[in-house]
Parts: structure tokens; sequence; C-alpha cells
């Protein structure tokens, strides 16, 4: 068990957010879900107060706790992706349904929770001592919404402007 779990805040939807997010990669999945007692002032009885989930192995809460605090990208999840496919793939399901895209491989989803989809060869590429090399990386990636692998190798190889 994790120490530390990072809670996420929801407004009303905590428990639809787990179940989309556990479908998405293997090693996740519902551990447990609270719901309200009779007596809470700030909900209904017997609604989803508390999710406990874990994705690829990561523990997580969700929280509904209301208005009060939207998502923002102050906080997000990043996932590391063997390849394109596997990018393309969680890209389009988390876009899916009311999503939207921002810089860098950066990405909001229909719940508003921010992520990162990151595939594995950008820190190759950006890391590479050749530093111009990876500048030019770099450059393309600025770019990018979704992080597409080729166009990176590309600019970095300097097959293509960046």
């Amino acid at each position: 068990m994790s120490k530390i779990k990072p809670c996420i805040w929801f407004d009303g939807n905590a428990e639809e957010a787990a179940n989309f997010y556990v479908s998405l990669l293997p090693d996740s999945g519902i551990d447990d879900v609270s719901r309200s007692p009779a007596d809470n002032p700030s909900t209904q009885a017997g609604e989803v107060l508390v999710v406990n989930f874990h994705v690829a192995g990561q523990p997580l809460i969700g929280l509904n706790g209301g208005p009060g605090f939207p998502l923002t990208e102050a906080f997000s999840l990043s996932i590391d992706c063997a390849d394109q496919a596997e990018v393309d793939r969680l890209w389009d399901a988390l876009i899916d349904g009311g999503g939207s895209a921002g810089q860098c491989g950066w990405l909001k989803d229909r719940f508003g929770m921010s992520w990162q989809v990151i595939p594995r060869q950008l820190g190759e590429l950006l890391g590479h001592p050749d530093r111009v090399r990876a500048g030019r990386a770099m450059e393309a990636l600025l770019h990018m919404t979704r992080i597409d692998v080729a166009a990176l190798r590309r600019a970095f190889d300097g097959d293509a402007p960046a």
C-alpha cells in the first residue's frame, strides 16, 4: 500500500471518472466506494463521497467535494507511453466526449483532469548530449498538441524544419 495517494476533487462525478480512468490501462481498478451517511449535511444519503482506485498501479482518491475547487493544470497525471500507438490510443480516449487538447502532449479530459500523454522517446531526444539535435526536437515539440514521435525524430535528425 502506498503511503501517499493523490486526492482529486470532483464535482459529483468521481465514480464516473474513476471508472473511466481504470478502463484505460492495465493494473487498474476500483478499490472501494464510500457513500454518504444519512447525517452528512453536504450530500444526500447514499451519494458517492469517495472512490479509492488505482490506475497503472498508482493509487488515487476521487473525492466528490462539490463545485468549490475546480480542477486546473496545477495538478496533472502523466502517462509514460511505450510508443506512438499507445500515445494515440490514450490521447483519443482522454479527449473523447468533451476533452480539449493543450500544448506539448497536455490535454484535459471531459472531467477537467489534466493529463500529459508522453512517449518514452521524448526524454531520450530532449536529453540527448548533442544539444543542437535535442534543441531541434524541442522546437518541434513546442508546435505540437498530441506528440508525434516520427516528427520529433525527423526534427532531431535534421530531416525536417523545426
